[in-house]
């Protein structure tokens, strides 16, 4: 059974089915409520669009407290990411993103045309639910990486690819394809976040390992708690003037293979907490924020 459910979410109007449980009211453990199915999670998201801020070679997760020590990082969402930040100075900053509550700092090595940095025009971020249990928001200082900085062969298209946009027609690829020309049609990096959490630590070692993906739906033992399945893709429209460069492009880390991305939690939590309840946990496609 599914109903219709009507909600205002960042300023837009949104309309969706609420899949059976949802009616029904919370409940859902970590295997998930028996009669969500895996459909039901199908274009359940909520989105972000937020413009480039600035680049830099800092990580504050990597590299905390140590500026220049990175390659260079394209940054989107917080304007003040630098080697310094801390949760409470991105709290306290301005975003480059639709949702003024989107303090979060998120980032991606830079790509180069030749010794050309090529900034990103932006990057559009979903959040998804990915599994059957419902999501819990990310916790406060939360932080973790997606994808490997030191890749020579391909990640597999679970953890990033590169594309031109669905109407493209151009498959995806582990590296830069030629991208055709027209409006719709320009260079795009995915990285994709793991979605299941241990549970206890806003960070790891390698940033990494307290996290892992999940299959078919649900979250392994291991990393029981599900949270968003955040998906950040750069947009890049400045290569539509290079037709023909696509070998010459690499990322700052090295080559085309190397793709990851960064996210360091800063949202106004009541307003992710809102967004994930409303959206993702109800089974819902509330899209992006009115822009404002």
């Amino acid at each position: 059974m599914k109903g219709l459910l009507l909600i205002l979410a960042g300023g837009v109007l949104v309309v969706g089915l609420l899949g059976s449980a949802a009616l029904a009211g919370n409940g859902m453990g970590r295997d998930g409520d028996p009669h969500v199915t895996r459909a039901d999670l199908r274009g359940v998201n909520f989105v972000e669009s937020c413009g480039f801020s600035h680049a830099g070679s800092d990580d504050p997760i990597v590299f905390p407290g140590r500026a220049g020590a990175s390659h260079r990082h394209s940054f989107v969402g917080n304007r003040s990411t630098d080697a310094s930040s801390t949760h409470g100075s991105l709290r306290a900053a301005p975003t480059s993103c639709e949702r003024p509550a989107d303090t979060a700092a998120y980032w991606a090595p830079t790509l180069y045309l030749g010794t050309t940095a090529v900034e990103p025009e932006g990057a559009t971020i979903y959040y998804r639910r990915d599994t059957l249990a419902e999501v819990r928001p990310f916790p406060d200082n939360f932080r973790m990486i997606a994808g490997d900085a030191k890749a020579t062969t391909p990640q597999g298209r679970q953890v990033t690819f590169w594309n031109c946009g669905l109407l493209a027609g151009v498959p995806p690829s582990s590296t830069v394809p030629a991208c055709p020309s027209g409006k719709r049609s320009f260079l795009r990096l995915h990285i994709r976040f793991p979605s299941c959490w241990n549970g206890r630590s806003l960070d790891s070692a390698d940033h990494r390992s307290h996290m892992a993906y999940a299959m078919r739906g649900a979250c392994p033992s291991t990393h029981p708690v599900a949270v968003p399945a955040i998906t950040l893709i750069y947009r890049y429209r400045d290569l539509s003037v290079h037709p023909g460069s696509e070998a010459s492009l690499a990322l700052a880390s090295g080559g085309q293979l190397s793709a990851h991305g960064d996210f360091f939690n800063a949202w106004k939590p009541k307003v992710l907490e809102r967004l994930v309840d409303r959206c993702l946990n109800a089974l819902v496609h509330c899209g992006r924020a009115a822009a404002r």
